[in-house]
């Protein structure tokens, strides 16, 4: 399911819509239903993981696909890593998962003691994405600098992680430092952006 773009031209204006359309999205759907389509997500991505070593996702908000149904069948030698955060105006870096204090947010995240992790791939949150890859996030900046960052080092590549309504079939305007994602995966679709 293709979503039509959203009325506004400006960014804040289609962070505002699209999170109102991911909250109904997901509290239309029951635990059982989310937790299927969770799955489905999951059957979806963890063949795309093989021969990746670490793998980056993040602890999901209450209305954002949770990545750990990915997380938690990954395959042997292969380990999870999650955000972290020092404080609020840190570099986001990635920790061993699991998830286990509050960040500067409240949102949970890895020890400080949990080792330092630079991933092969990073299931990225979002709040609304184009088919090209041009992504909407809460609007911090902390993922774009974070992927600037691990593809200054080397190759990573980047999935985001979506529930339907969050794609949309028109283009998102991109601003000179948001990093595109290299596919998008929703429960029924996987999306080779580039």
């Amino acid at each position: 399911m293709v979503v039509p773009s959203l009325s506004p031209s400006d960014k804040p204006g289609l962070r505002r819509e699209a999170l109102a359309r991911r909250r109904a999205y997901a509290t239309s759907l029951g635990p059982g239903v989310r937790e299927a389509l969770e799955r489905k997500l999951a059957e979806i991505v963890l063949p795309r993981l093989i021969g990746a070593r670490i793998v980056a996702a993040y602890h999901p908000l209450k209305d954002e696909i949770s990545p750990y149904s990915v997380l938690e069948r990954l395959g042997e030698g292969q380990r999870a890593a999650l955000p972290w955060f020092q404080g609020r105006d840190s570099r986001m870096l990635f920790r061993e998962a699991p998830a286990v204090e509050p960040s500067p947010w409240g949102v949970l995240q890895p020890s400080a003691e949990a080792e330092a992790l630079a991933p092969d791939i990073v299931l990225v949150p979002l709040v609304a994405a184009d088919r090209a890859g041009t992504r909407i996030g809460h609007g911090k900046g902390h993922y774009d600098r974070a992927l600037s960052h691990l593809r200054e080092g080397g190759r990573i590549f980047t999935i985001g992680l979506a529930w339907e309504p969050q794609i949309l079939a028109d283009p998102i305007p991109a601003d000179p430092w948001d990093v595109p994602l290299d596919a998008l995966a929703t429960p029924r679709e996987w999306i080779d952006c580039r």
